[in-house]
């Protein structure tokens, strides 16, 4: 048995060892985690882990219903619907970095003062989560999306953020992206969608299973009305012009 020049026992993992061991644990998930959100770059995800999780909810109730999910490319998105979802979900989009800081030291300020956390997630990290996480709002949770979020931001353009969040995202329970929800609210492909349509899409975003844009209600209407200034004081189709 090999000893140490003490002549006691030598450990079975040295400190060195054990730094090697951990460093290799970590470059092993960066690689596995950076090759799918890379290909992701150029290839359209064909569902999301929010559309899993709905399966896997809807077969443990023994229902055979599934997600409905159409994927639109950039090109058939209309301008209105991304000028939409920037101006009811991200306006900082263009110019951050996947995280609005403003927005997070603002919704701690309030927490501080006592009202309810409210939501400081950019679009970034909404795909983050959407795509690869889960719903449940846990600390685990939190730290995966913003490394996920650093990871899509680093790889993909933020056109496509854009286009990918546009195809996941929920608008309703069970309806996923803006092709699905064009064609079961209004009964048209997306790039139909006119602006007002498209704002009443984006104003159910922050709450889709809550929010309806096929029975609004007084606030859904008012928040939808809200959009559209925010789309003519972003500029229109010129909001898009600084996304590459």
């Amino acid at each position: 048995m090999t000893r140490s020049r003490a002549g006691g026992r030598k450990p079975v993992f040295s400190s060195d060892g054990l730094l090697r061991w951990t460093a290799g644990l970590v470059l092993l998930w960066v690689a596995l985690t950076t090759m799918p959100v890379l290909a992701l770059r150029w290839m359209d995800p064909p569902t999301s882990a929010f559309m899993v999780r709905e399966r896997v909810l809807a077969w443990r109730a023994g229902e055979t219903s599934r997600p409905a999910h159409t994927w639109v490319p950039w090109d058939e998105l209309p301008w209105q619907m991304k000028v939409a979802a920037l101006a009811a979900e991200d306006q900082k989009f263009a110019t951050h970095r996947g995280f609005d800081l403003d927005s997070i030291k603002s919704a701690l300020d309030e927490r501080r003062r006592g009202r309810r956390l409210r939501g400081a997630s950019t679009i970034s990290q909404q795909v983050a989560k959407n795509l690869f996480l889960w719903p449940q709002s846990t600390w685990p949770r939190k730290a995966l999306e913003a490394y996920f979020t650093v990871l899509i931001e680093t790889l993909w353009p933020k056109r496509r953020i854009l286009e990918v969040y546009l195809n996941i995202a929920e608008f309703g329970s069970g309806i996923y992206g803006t092709g699905a929800a064009s064609e079961r609210f209004f009964g048209k492909p997306a790039a139909r969608l006119t602006a007002h349509e498209a704002a009443l899409l984006a104003a159910v975003l922050p709450s889709p299973k809550r929010l309806r844009a096929d029975a609004p209600s007084p606030y859904v209407r008012s928040r939808q009305r809200w959009i559209l200034a925010q789309m003519t004081q972003l500029g229109g189709e010129q909001a898009l012009a600084p996304l590459r």
